[in-house]
């Protein structure tokens, strides 16, 4: 067993040496196992065990500076977020494992590629038993209905085309009919090269990603792949990207953190902020933030934001190029 009790005391470098020398089997490690997690200062660690790191069915937690830092899914100063991230870790054992197997194997490939891979990896979990049990204690409401357009999309005389999120009642979350009517404005964008497209939200928030109340909806996961891989408005703003200007004027959540990070330039108000609170549904980023976000503040920022579902404000945002400006 690589950690006591409380799954909370990192290993010196030695100690994980030594259970490497052991040779502990594969399903000693990442769910139903005795570590769902390796935790491990870095001072004096040895590159040679990267092999065997990145091939592990769990999250890797680097702590401090050494030459197994590259090997590792989150890289943490000193303890004080290890434990955050223990209990996260511990609780969707299954959506972790797959969260950092699939940024490891994304960080090399295009953007496009990324995307579908990220398309099979959400599949995965949204049929495994964490969502599964989610799903089945989730007693939400449905959310308002209005008579306003959940999109404005203006065109002015430059031909540039301006997108607003209206539905500052639910906070902009992205459901059915924003998704669709978000998906024919970028395409339009695309078909009439639109020099320029700028993205908001009306009201306090930006978004809080993805309508909780329609999680669930599509009877198998080949079929869910396929509506994204149709559907999926991240397709449209990767392929964008060079002419995508978005603004995150609130809380950007779940899917608008992802969306949010495709932007060429992206900006911030001062109480902004960003999470990917995925985890706690037993799933990981799925409107493409694990191909987004890593292409602005790499893999194991990204993994340390969905792991420990923290919020990152406005500042830290800035700090790690989350975002190029915070602005009034």
């Amino acid at each position: 067993m690589l950690t006591d009790e409380s799954m909370k005391k990192p290993l010196r470098y030695e100690e994980l040496a030594r259970f490497h020398g052991a040779c502990p089997p594969r399903e000693s490690f990442g769910p139903n196992s005795e570590n769902p997690y390796i935790a491990f200062y870095l001072k004096g660690s040895d590159a040679a065990l990267s092999t065997w790191l990145k091939d592990l069915p769990c999250p890797i937690i680097g702590i401090g500076e050494g030459d197994l830092s590259e090997a590792c899914d989150v890289v943490l100063e000193d303890e004080r977020s290890l434990p955050l991230l223990a209990k996260n870790i511990t609780q969707t054992p299954l959506a972790a494992m797959v969260l950092v197997q699939h940024l490891r194997a994304s960080e090399t490939l295009g953007i496009e590629d990324a995307l579908t891979a990220e398309s099979y990896a959400y599949a995965t979990v949204q049929n495994g038993p964490e969502f599964q049990a989610w799903l089945n204690q989730y007693d939400g409401t449905p959310l308002p209905t209005s008579d306003e357009p959940s999109l404005v999309v203006e065109v002015n005389p430059n031909n540039e085309m301006d997108l607003t999120f209206n539905r500052p009642d639910t906070r902009n979350a992205i459901g059915t009919e924003m998704r669709d009517a978000l998906c024919s404005a970028l395409d339009l964008a695309l078909t009439a090269d639109i020099p320029k497209v700028t993205i908001t939200g009306r009201g306090a928030t930006f978004s809080t990603g993805g309508e909780i109340e329609e999680f669930g909806e599509v009877s198998d996961p080949a079929t869910a792949h396929w509506v994204r891989s149709l559907r999926l408005p991240a397709w449209r703003l990767a392929r964008l990207k060079d002419r995508l200007e978005i603004h995150v004027n609130g809380a950007a959540i779940g899917a608008g953190a992802e969306m949010a990070a495709f932007g060429q330039r992206v900006t911030a108000s001062p109480k902004a902020w960003f999470q990917l609170p995925e985890l706690k549904y037993g799933l990981i980023p799925g409107a493409g933030g694990t191909a987004s976000i890593p292409r602005r503040i790499g893999r194991q920022k990204t993994a340390y934001m969905a792991l420990t579902m923290e919020k990152i404000r406005a500042e830290t945002a800035l700090e790690w190029g989350l975002i190029d400006a915070i602005i009034d």
